[in-house]
């Protein structure tokens, strides 16, 4: 049999993988995407799905569309001994900050069976019961051999994208180490439902040698719980809900009608050593693994996803240079390792079996938060770090230029009642984003490059934002600034364009 050949191999079709395959499809540009499963995921495993991966769903035209799926959790409860500490209402916190200040639940295999739905609505259908056994690869490409049903088979692809989760068959062919550690604690979760009725917002409740976090899954009435098993029970691997069902309730204030599923496990935090080797890119739990603190992990596996997409577009479609390719890692690596190293402190803080862990929980933050939330400023630093709007490449070699507080690797600020900013947000290719009048100039370029040109009209509201009247900005695909000017200047555009080899790219149709 003669192998197959694709410009993109996708190995993994979690919604790491599918996001990748729904970009790139979005640019137009074809791949193979395979999974050694055979269907979509069965269990609810990812719960929360962040501001900035709604806004990356809006540029695809499904925001609202996956919004409806899942459960908009619009406060957080904070307990401790059993008494309610605070309260944060995330649209105070984020309503100007993004057009979605909630956290949205919407677990894993819904969410997966969608990815799928919205793949075949496009013609495209995931290659199932096929794993990835061998690969190689060469200055020109890489061979791929895979076991189906029908036997052994070879797929060639110019880039091969791991998107397989932690036990990476790429990243294990590629020899890339993945250092770290797992945790000594031992968590439980489970699917129940509640007495009282359904809950719609998500509480963290806090012992001094416990944690449990209450939030809804389903909208037919099913919250999950996640915490520490007791220590009494820590070793025991038969461990039941009914075993810890006291120490549970007690500690959240619930009473548990029904378990509908129920599990122990163990967390890592790992971060491997590239992302990037040769042809072939690692992207999601394939990279990276770290703790659940603040439904990062598939939030961050997206963003991975985004990221490539484009460049992976711009340079198979022979619109920039191969070595675009190389920011990929220098732009996700870094932001992986500081949240596997925030995320271990958190989690140390808030699930350490230490004194100091059970002095924060007991002492320090019933103690502190309060006073600290009632801050506007701490409450939407808290929304922008957790939602990933905060991420920037600032440092990045396709970054450049700063004007005021906002500067290039920046994700575009959002301007709540702005029609050019929804428009941005709203947009998959490269865009202008101008605060005032536009230069003719401008406009002439941005014509001739065939990119759009969103002039936002000036007024406070823009300011607080973080953008500066009269300045311009060039914005990337995936919504972050390459190029910020406090005025337009064609020789600084020039010189820009020139050091990356641009070839401005616009959405398929």
């Amino acid at each position: 049999m003669s192998p197959s050949t694709t410009p993109v191999l996708i190995v993994g079709a979690g919604p790491t993988g599918l996001v990748l395959a729904l970009r790139l499809a979005a640019h137009g540009v074809p791949f193979t995407l395979i999974d050694r499963r055979s269907g979509p995921g069965q269990a609810s495993r990812a719960m929360i799905v962040q501001a900035r991966t709604l806004e990356f769903f809006r540029q695809l035209g499904l925001g609202a569309e996956v919004a409806a799926q899942g459960i908009p959790i619009e406060h957080v409860h904070f307990r401790s001994g059993g008494k309610v500490i605070d309260r944060i209402d995330l649209h105070d916190a984020g309503g100007g900050l993004s057009p979605y200040p909630y956290i949205l639940a919407f677990p894993q295999d819904d969410h997966e069976r969608y990815l799928v739905a919205q793949l075949a609505a496009r013609g495209i259908s995931v290659q199932w019961n096929t794993q990835l056994i061998a690969l190689v690869q060469d200055e020109h490409g890489a061979s791929a051999t895979v076991q189906t049903a029908a036997g052994e088979a070879v797929i060639e692809a110019a880039y091969v994208c791991g998107c397989d989760g932690a036990h990476s068959t790429v990243r294990q062919a590629l020899n890339i180490e993945f250092p770290g550690d797992t945790y000594t604690q031992v968590f439980y979760v489970a699917d129940v439902q509640l007495a009282g009725g359904f809950d719609h917002d998500l509480h963290i409740n806090l012992g001094e040698r416990a944690l449990a976090l209450v939030l809804p899954v389903r909208s037919r009435g099913v919250q999950r719980v996640i915490g520490l098993i007791p220590e009494r029970f820590a070793q025991r691997e038969d461990v039941t809900f009914d075993d810890i069902r006291g120490d549970v309730e007690a500690l959240a204030g619930i009473t548990v009608e029904h378990v509908n599923w129920f599990s122990r496990y163990r967390v890592h935090h790992r971060v491997a050593d590239r992302f990037s080797q040769g042809r072939c890119f690692l992207a999601g739990d394939a990279g990276h693994i770290h703790s659940p603190a603040g439904g990062q992990g598939m939030n961050t596996g997206i963003g991975d996803a985004v990221n490539l997409s484009w460049k992976l577009a711009a340079v198979v479609q022979g619109h920039a240079p191969a070595k675009l390719l190389e920011t990929y890692e220098t732009e996700r690596i870094g932001f992986a390792r500081q949240l596997v190293a925030t995320t271990d402190r958190a989690f140390r803080a808030m699930a350490g079996g230490g004194w100091f862990s059970r002095l924060m929980r007991r002492g320090v933050v019933p103690n502190v938060l309060p006073l600290v939330a009632d801050f506007a400023a701490v409450r939407r630093t808290l929304f922008s770090t957790v939602s990933q709007i905060r991420i920037a490449y600032r440092h990045s070699a396709i970054s450049a230029g700063h004007v005021g507080r906002t500067a290039g690797g920046d994700r575009m600020p959002w301007v709540p009642d702005e029609p050019a900013i929804a428009a941005a947000f709203n947009y998959l290719g490269w865009q202008w984003v101008v605060c005032g009048s536009p230069d003719s100039a401008l406009v002439a370029r941005a014509h001739a490059d065939a990119l759009p040109v969103r002039t936002v009209t000036w007024r406070t509201q823009v300011e607080d934002a973080g953008l500066i009247e009269q300045a311009v900005y060039l914005v990337r695909p995936d919504g972050h600034i390459a190029l910020a000017m406090p005025r337009y200047d064609a020789a600084t555009l020039d010189a820009y364009v020139a050091r990356h080899g641009w070839r401005f790219t616009v959405p398929a149709p």
